[in-house]
């Protein structure tokens, strides 16, 4: 008898060391240097923040992407200020977070000056933990709300065939001496990720999760793939969906999901996505009281100890993983190795 191969460990990351794996992987791969460290500084914080379906498992099919120019890894996003409070951002079918990046660092001193701002990115990509963006916007002392189609994942409600995507959205707002409020949700009951992460793990999903082609709930991850997502909350669900399609796609002339190509090969032409940043000062709106409204609405909450502020569980993951580092499954660390090699 032989005896049988060790079974690989997982690998403990720092935040830094993750991120130079994966800046160092996509620029390997045909990413510029500022795109391959915008990316990379995005998944890290992700996967630390408990997001592992928008962090480092990403690496493989971005890269993928960018050596087959579905994605142009050496795009320049380019921001136009189209109205006194208004800019539209052209990611140049390049990866998000660059995009992403430029217009937070507009949009802040804009929605200072103006009262309210937004932001429409177009031709643009995945543009991962949405709760994120929206919270960079709360860290500079304004209320936020993002909004983003996804390639098709959900069908119309009443409908049969996948159509819209899984639509996530976010909310943050200050709060005076506390990490911002931050919600941050899918309109579909999982995302879409979470039911690739199932299939290539072996495992079964929760029926409420998708339909299969015949419109019938099931656990195999393979045929909700190949079905459609449910959406949250039924048919208030679906309509939330369709709003958010028409303010990530429509509004900013992107793609409606049904015509984005998927964000996890390196098939067919750029998903050519759209997201909308609005961001608030709350000062002038709110008359100088929003600090104290969100104090006394903070306190309420924390009267009942079975009530916690939205976010709570990332910030708690986050704080885990700047003491501890990440945990990296050896079959991913090893492919992301791999496009290095």
């Amino acid at each position: 008898m032989t005896a049988s191969s060790p079974t690989p460990t997982a690998a403990r990351l720092t935040l830094g060391e993750a991120e130079v794996l994966a800046a160092t992987a996509l620029r390997a791969q045909g990413a510029s240097e500022a795109a391959a460290r915008a990316t990379a500084r995005a998944l890290v914080v992700a996967e630390a923040d408990g997001q592992a379906a928008h962090g480092l498992a990403r690496v493989p099919a971005y890269a993928a992407q960018a050596r087959s120019g579905k994605v142009k890894g050496d795009a320049v996003p380019v921001s136009t200020r189209v109205a006194p409070g208004v800019l539209r951002v052209d990611a140049g079918l390049g990866f998000a977070y660059p995009a992403i990046d430029l217009a937070i660092a507009e949009l802040v001193p804009l929605a200072r000056s103006q009262g309210i701002a937004a932001a429409a990115i177009h031709r643009s990509h995945h543009f991962g933990q949405v709760g994120a963006h929206a919270e960079r916007l709360a860290e500079a002392g304004l209320v936020a709300l993002v909004f983003g189609n996804t390639p098709k994942a959900m069908a119309f409600y009443g409908g049969k065939r996948a159509m819209l995507g899984t639509n996530p959205l976010a909310f943050a707002a200050p709060i005076a001496d506390a990490a911002p409020l931050v919600v941050d949700l899918a309109l579909s009951v999982a995302a879409r990720g979470k039911i690739v992460a199932a299939q290539k793990a072996g495992k079964a999903i929760p029926s409420d999760w998708a339909v299969d082609r015949d419109g019938q709930p099931t656990t195999d991850p393979t045929a909700a793939l190949a079905g459609t997502l449910s959406p949250i909350g039924g048919a208030k669900g679906g309509a939330l969906a369709l709003m958010v399609e028409i303010l990530g796609a429509a509004l900013t002339a992107g793609a409606f999901g049904w015509e984005a190509s998927s964000f996890f090969d390196a098939e067919g032409a750029p998903p050519d996505m759209g997201h909308l940043f609005i961001a608030i000062d709350p000062g002038p709106v709110a008359g100088g009281a929003f600090g104290a409204r969100m104090a006394t609405l903070a306190a309420a909450m924390a009267e009942e100890p079975e009530v916690r502020l939205p976010g709570s569980r990332r910030l708690a993951a986050r704080a885990r993983a700047r003491s501890e580092g990440l945990t990296v499954p050896p079959a991913l660390l090893a492919e992301i190795r791999a496009l290095i090699a």
